[in-house]
């Protein structure tokens, strides 16, 4: 299954995925498709049983509503951490939003050490609480819209939405702003509000799950493939190649039905009646080979 979750503050998402797991009972396969930090809230999908294998396969871009405070520096980033800095600089909305809007396009981070980036197999924030800092290399990230919402009750904070590639940290937009205008910054909230292709409105809040999971009804709500995956074309698969093919044949271009094939994409495969088989994966040469059956 495909589970939306509307994960709350305060949880981490291996917190909801353990929650899950022992709501639904018995030895479940399950986990997320994208860590979201304790403080932070919002869309993350939960996937289980043959359905883990699909993480990778998902649309990878974000979007968040994120909440900057200004005039103030942390060691994790956000409003969480160690207070390091503070700024009296008051900055005008019309010079935040020019710097906001800056960050539109390619951009490099240096990834925060309070991440689950590992170094050696050890995740970041765990060297962090030690004390111990490490040379990290920048990453090219992509920003595709950011939008002002306005300021907001606390002096010198303000949010905006940002629509950005997988692999971004808000919290370091937020640090980099901060030092951009001179005053630091630090991300005062986070709210996810697209993951996957699953949207904010599309998600159960956690609770709800839980009741359900314990109920055996987690079907009623789960997200069905095909929209999951409605981002991909499909193609159809022969009736005389469908049990190969299901049994990890490789079909030649020249059989294949439907989309016309481009090389090393993804699609929805399908039997000649329609039902859906899987996903499948059109190689440099164009054969067709199984990624994922249902």
């Amino acid at each position: 299954m495909i589970i939306p979750v509307n994960k709350p503050s305060g949880y981490t998402s291996h917190d909801i995925v353990a929650g899950l797991r022992r709501a639904i009972g018995g030895k479940v396969k399950i986990g997320h498709t994208g860590t979201l930090d304790p403080m932070c809230t919002g869309v993350l999908p939960v996937l289980t049983g043959n359905y883990t294998k699909l993480s990778d396969y998902f649309p990878s871009n974000k979007a968040y509503i994120c909440k900057i405070c200004l005039g103030t520096v942390t060691d994790t980033e956000d409003i969480t951490g160690q207070i390091l800095e503070t700024s009296e600089k008051t900055v005008s909305e019309d010079d935040f939003k020019s710097v906001l809007y800056g960050f539109i396009g390619n951009i490099n981070q240096v990834p925060p050490m309070y991440s689950s980036i590992k170094k050696n197999g050890v995740p970041l924030y765990k060297l962090a609480r030690k004390g111990v800092q490490i040379e990290r290399e920048p990453r090219t990230v992509t920003i595709y819209d950011i939008k002002y919402n306005g300021s907001a009750e606390e002096n010198n904070s303000y949010y905006f939405t940002v629509y950005c590639s997988a692999g971004t940290y808000i919290r370091t937009i937020c640090a980099d702003i901060g030092k951009k205008l001179g005053c630091g910054a630090c991300m005062g909230s986070l709210q996810r509000i697209v993951s996957n292709g699953i949207s904010i409105d599309n998600c159960y809040d956690y609770a709800s799950l839980l009741v359900l999971a314990e109920n055996g009804m987690l079907d009623r709500i789960a997200i069905p493939f095909e929209k999951a995956f409605s981002h991909l074309d499909r193609i159809t698969i022969p009736e005389n190649g469908k049990n190969y093919y299901l049994n990890g044949g490789i079909i030649s271009p020249e059989r294949i039905k439907g989309s016309e094939l481009i090389t090393e994409c993804d699609y929805i495969a399908c039997s000649e009646d329609g039902t859906v088989l899987g996903l499948a994966h059109a190689n440099r040469e164009l054969f067709v080979k199984s990624l994922w059956n249902k």
